[in-house]
């Protein structure tokens, strides 16, 4: 990784912005990021390698922002015990629809990978649309909050999940490294309760306020890069880290000096260059030798989208199903596990990748209905 390498990268993550700034067209930020990296990366012109150690390391960190900022914006204070249950009722659904067109898929095109594509189906990114989420005007969107928790729990279990349907040996160790990290979340939020109900948390804030040092700052993404290498050593993905520590710092009470902080390095920086790695990633070409698999990916994008529309029985909205259809960390992972274990049938991968791609286009239009809706009430 060189500095001409890094400013590139920034630059095409200006595409965000770029094609997000014409309202009409409402286009979510992270799809003019992503098609900045496809630019650049594997389906483009080869600009960057995602491989680059630096690279997946600061895409890594910005991956962990993202979720940890986004699980800070889960209202937990407010109490959500009707909607958390709304919402496992959705993932449950989702996930039993996913099985059924999942099946289906597998048998039509004969390749066998039935349990792969139910997880692929039943999957949200969470990385994509709670960012996006975030940007919808406050108070404006209804049942975003079990959109929220629907998609972190499609999410988060689809990540466990995976390495039992392509690389059974990590998957215990995996769902151990989660449940570990869980106990750790609980943990560290009544310690912070505690450091809250007696003063400390609020003199710790004042005088970092005071002295310009950061403090709590660096607390938290201390807090979040140890959680990290918990979750790396476990094979566990770094969302799942961000969004428990975001969940705890969200649950206690955020400083807005401290929101205003991470909403910086976020957005400015380590979130774009996340989204960009994510597009370098991707590799389509691959369709162009086995034409066939694009109907395997089309197929795949609308058993997703089926699925997740599942969900309206459980109390979300049209849109917003169709919102939590978006799919990219998962189909990626699969796609390197896939091809690392030499499992996956030949433009079987680009297909994964052209799935998950088109639930993407899915997810900026949907958002766009959204958007409409919340600017009309």
């Amino acid at each position: 990784m060189t500095f001409a390498a890094l400013g590139l990268i920034v630059l095409v993550g200006l595409f965000g912005p770029l094609l997000a700034a014409r309202g009409a067209w409402r286009i979510p930020v992270v799809v003019g990021e992503l098609f900045g990296g496809m630019l650049i990366g594997r389906t483009g012109f080869g600009l960057v390698d995602s491989g680059d150690a630096t690279f997946a390391l600061l895409a890594g960190i910005g991956f962990g922002l993202t979720m940890f900022v986004a699980g800070s914006h889960v209202p937990l204070r407010d109490g959500l015990r009707g909607v958390l249950l709304r919402g496992i009722a959705g993932a449950a659904l989702v996930g039993a629809a996913a099985t059924v067109l999942a099946v289906l898929v597998a048998a039509v095109f004969g390749t066998g990978h039935a349990a792969l594509y139910v997880v692929l189906a039943a999957s949200s990114s969470a990385a994509l649309i709670l960012p996006i989420a975030a940007s919808w005007p406050a108070g404006s969107v209804p049942k975003l909050a079990q959109l929220t928790v629907q998609v972190a729990i499609a999410d988060t279990v689809s990540i466990v999940a995976l390495p039992l349907v392509i690389d059974p040996a990590r998957a215990a160790v995996a769902a151990l490294g989660a449940l570990i990290i869980a106990a750790l979340s609980v943990l560290l939020y009544f310690v912070l309760r505690r450091a809250d109900r007696s003063g400390l948390r609020h003199r710790l804030h004042r005088f970092s306020e005071k002295r310009q040092f950061a403090l709590e700052l660096r607390i938290n993404i201390l807090l979040l890069l140890a959680l990290a290498a918990l979750a790396e050593f476990t094979h566990v993905s770094i969302m799942l880290a961000g969004f428990a520590l975001g969940l705890v710092v969200g649950a206690i009470g955020e400083p807005r000096r401290l929101a205003r902080q991470l909403f910086g390095i976020t957005e400015g920086f380590f979130g774009p260059l996340f989204f960009v790695w994510l597009g370098a990633s991707l590799d389509v070409r691959g369709l162009g030798q086995h034409p066939a698999m694009i109907l395997l990916g089309v197929a795949l994008a609308a058993s997703a989208l089926i699925a997740h529309l599942v969900s309206r029985l459980a109390g979300l909205p049209w849109a917003l199903g169709a919102v939590a259809a978006g799919q990219l960390g998962v189909p990626v992972a699969a796609v390197t596990l896939g091809l690392q274990q030499h499992v996956l049938q030949p433009g079987e991968d680009a297909a994964i990748v052209l799935g998950a791609l088109l639930t993407i286009a899915v997810v900026a239009i949907a958002s766009g209905v959204v958007q409409r809706g919340a600017s009309r009430s």
